[in-house]
């Protein structure tokens, strides 16, 4: 039995948790917080109760497994999944409104045919074959498998089959997802509907790899689920799991300092001086580890990428406590895209929030986050810059805010005539929250040669690894189980580890 130090209790540190706990080791969780789930949380005020971070969950057979691989009791017996139907309205910027269904290939085309016309529905189907077809090429190497030492992925190919079309007497594929736009699906509106997917992950549309579009293809190949009560449920179910397998949690507790000796990692020292012993260590933002090591390279010189953490964007989080019940055959989830699809792209282009922001606007039906049947709780969301790159101490933040409850009035008539009062989050409460620089928000990790990689989760320490969004395979909720379940495997199967079959 190895003694294990994990740094952080989010939602990829909490599932490598309690992985290695069922496989016999003794876990000790350090959170400088004061709660767990790090980016997957509540805001609680007068009966109204918000997620402040991820409002749905896509590929949930990732916690699933957690919760057969960690117990005799499923994840169905601990928290209430509910397919959201339509999976989104979307309100595009000509006043056209469409609802997709939910994992229906068939009715997202006939949809879109009836709502765009012109064989719209066709060429996005078309699209999401293709998608399919890279999100089988890619799934293993960039979601379960480890990252291995030289960071090459499919040997740096573009792995999206895209249609070959004639440019200058040569013959070309789409390279970039904008690509995928505009030679592909020939429709503006098509187009904000995949840029704004990768947006919403985080990711530039302008500069995107074409393999983004396992991104669509993820939610409508897999679904989108709704967690009832939060998808805060979700993190105390994992934290409880944790609990029941014997892992122990210290919150309040800062680690300051990763333990060396022998040349590999030793445990752990607390800001207060308290030393922990341990005979593996796992962390979380591999830069932040690196900051406990100082003068250790952890992944050989080259290895890591040049930019840091805050070079994503992060995002903005209206809460809104309305008065009046929510309508009948209101959808779980609009997504308001932005009037000017270039006003999106400045946040990565000069890091500043777009005057007309794209905002998802979810509209939960679910008794569990409103005070009685007539009050309704609503979260709108908007990706924006980081905090190293935009100041967001009010009043601007405010004045953001205003801009996104007008957005969402478009899908929402009357929204802000109905506002009892509004909390806003910005970056700056993530960073508070998560410890992630400027509050960015990892994406998931792409492939292709300017696709998006994360650091590996073995370190070039021995007894060093790396868990979260911030290391392989990137953000989202499903990638931090993954990365999880990756660093578990690493730890007890050994540098051998290919990843669960």
């Amino acid at each position: 039995m190895a003694r294990i130090a994990v740094i952080g209790a989010g939602m990829g540190a909490m599932a490598a948790a309690a992985r290695l706990a069922v496989a016999g080791h003794r876990v000790a969780v350090y959170e400088r917080t004061e709660t767990y789930g790090g980016a997957v949380r509540r805001f609680e005020r007068d009966g109204f109760a918000f997620d402040t971070g991820p409002g749905l969950l896509t590929l949930p057979a990732v916690y699933r497994d957690l919760f057969v691989k960690t117990g005799k009791e499923p994840l169905e017996d601990r928290v209430e999944l509910v397919q959201v139907d339509p999976a989104a309205r979307h309100v595009f910027a000509d006043g056209t409104d469409v609802s997709l269904p939910n994992a229906s290939r068939a009715g997202v085309v006939a949809a879109l045919d009836e709502a765009l016309g012109g064989g719209a529905g066709e060429r996005w189907g078309d699209f999401l074959v293709r998608a399919r077809e890279t999100w089988d090429r890619t799934r293993r190497p960039l979601l379960e498998e480890p990252l291995w030492p030289n960071w090459q992925v499919l040997d740096g190919k573009e792995p999206y089959p895209g249609v070959p079309y004639k440019r200058f007497l040569r013959t070309r594929r789409a390279l970039k997802l904008h690509e995928i736009g505009d030679r592909e699906l020939r429709d503006p509106r098509l187009a904000a509907l995949l840029a704004d997917c990768a947006l919403a992950y985080g990711v530039d549309p302008g500069t995107a790899p074409a393999s983004a579009a396992v991104l669509p293809y993820m939610e409508h190949a897999f679904g989108t689920w709704y967690v009832r009560g939060g998808v805060r449920e979700l993190a105390r179910a994992v934290y409880e799991r944790c609990l029941e397998r014997r892992v122990e949690f210290a919150f309040g507790a800062e680690v300051t300092r990763v333990l060396e000796a022998g040349g590999r990692a030793a445990g752990v020292e607390l800001a207060d001086g308290t030393a922990a012993e341990a005979d593996f260590v796992v962390g979380t933002g591999p830069w932040r580890l690196g900051g406990m090591l100082p003068g250790r390279d952890l992944y050989g010189a080259g290895d890591v990428p040049a930019e840091r953490e805050d070079r994503y964007p992060g995002r903005v989080v209206v809460c809104l406590a309305l008065r009046g019940a929510r309508e009948p055959g209101a959808v779980h989830r609009t997504v308001v895209h932005a009037a000017d699809g270039e006003g999106d792209l400045d946040l990565f282009r000069h890091g500043v929030p777009p005057e007309l922001p794209t905002v998802l606007v979810d509209r939960p039906d679910d008794p569990a986050l409103r005070p009685g049947p007539d009050h309704e709780s609503v979260v709108l969301t908007a990706t924006v810059p980081a905090a190293t790159e935009y100041d967001w101490a009010a009043p601007g933040a405010a004045a953001f805010a205003d801009r996104m409850a007008a957005a969402a009035e478009r899908a929402v008539p009357g929204l802000r005539e109905r506002v009892l009062w509004r909390e806003i989050r910005t970056p700056l409460d993530t960073e508070r929250e998560t410890g992630a620089k400027g509050g960015a928000v990892p994406p998931p990790a792409l492939a292709a040669p300017e696709g998006v990689l994360h650091p590996a989760n073995a370190t070039a320490m021995p007894g060093l690894f790396a868990a979260g969004g911030w290391s392989h395979p990137g953000g989202g909720l499903p990638h931090a189980g993954m990365s999880g379940a990756l660093v578990a495997g690493l730890i007890v199967e050994g540098p051998e580890f290919r990843g669960s079959r």
